[in-house]
């Protein structure tokens, strides 16, 4: 059984082509878990629209913790999935490559599977300079710890136990960041490219204080580094080009 969970904040505009997408993927979730953290602009009514004519479930947060990773903790403990996905509301992260994250996680090819704007094939299509530099430079910021390209995208999927077991404690935007720090060097992640498109409809909610949250953790992480990079894994600039579609392997996937 697949679970599907989406934070949400004031998304009212999106939730209905949102689902539109979801519907119209091969392989849709079993189960959706909306968890949102106290809008005021109907999110939550237009949710509850929907729930009769789909598996759609809201968990309501009036007074959130954690941040983005509280709410998909939230999700990923009320789920009946075996496996989950966790995406945005905001129709950035492209509902048709579900199907593509899950893939190596039937085949037992990974751990945890990345939706990627940063291997080959994937990318961020309008955004300006000053973005591109300013998420690259993140993500070059937590490649040492993670030896991923972006664990900086909130666009996972992986086993819920494992999820609830590597990151019960996250805090603010990064949980995938999180997860794999956490997870060490056994955590077998593999990359997917996808187009990650900026929102058409409502309000960012990155912030100062979700940045500085970020450059809190990894500093912290950096003062621990719980382990290296292996030295067998080649520079990504060696690898063979990708098709969209492709998962791209990060870390070693043999386990000690």
């Amino acid at each position: 059984m697949i679970s599907l969970v989406i934070p949400t904040l004031n998304e009212v505009e999106n939730i209905g082509p949102l689902l539109a997408r979801i519907r119209r993927c091969e392989s849709g979730p079993d189960q959706i878990i909306f968890v949102d953290d106290g809008s005021t602009d109907g999110t939550r009514e237009c949710i509850r629209s929907f729930a009769a004519s789909a598996p759609i479930e809201l968990i309501e947060r009036d007074a959130p913790v954690l941040g983005l990773a509280g709410a998909v903790i939230a999700g990923a403990r009320a789920a009946e999935g075996d496996l989950l996905v966790v995406m945005d509301a905001d129709l950035s992260h492209p509902p048709e490559r579900i199907a593509n994250l899950l893939e190596p996680l039937f085949e037992r090819r990974a751990d945890m599977v990345i939706g990627s704007r940063y291997v080959i094939g994937g990318s961020t299509p309008g955004w300006p300079v000053w973005r591109k530099i300013l998420s690259r430079g993140a993500a070059g910021m937590a490649y040492p710890l993670t030896g991923v390209h972006d664990s900086m995208c909130g666009f996972f999927a992986m086993p819920r136990e494992l999820l609830l077991e590597l990151a019960p404690s996250a805090t603010g935007f990064k949980i995938a960041f999180e997860a794999i720090v956490h997870g060490g060097r056994n955590l077998r992640v593999l990359e997917v490219p996808i187009v990650f498109r900026d929102r058409a409809r409502g309000i960012s909610k990155m912030s100062f204080g979700v940045a500085l949250c970020f450059a809190v953790r990894w500093l912290a992480a950096m003062a621990k580094m719980p382990f290296q990079i292996p030295s067998g894994i080649p520079p990504r600039a060696t690898l063979p080009e990708l098709e969209l579609g492709t998962a791209v392997p990060c870390r070693s996937e043999i386990r000690d």
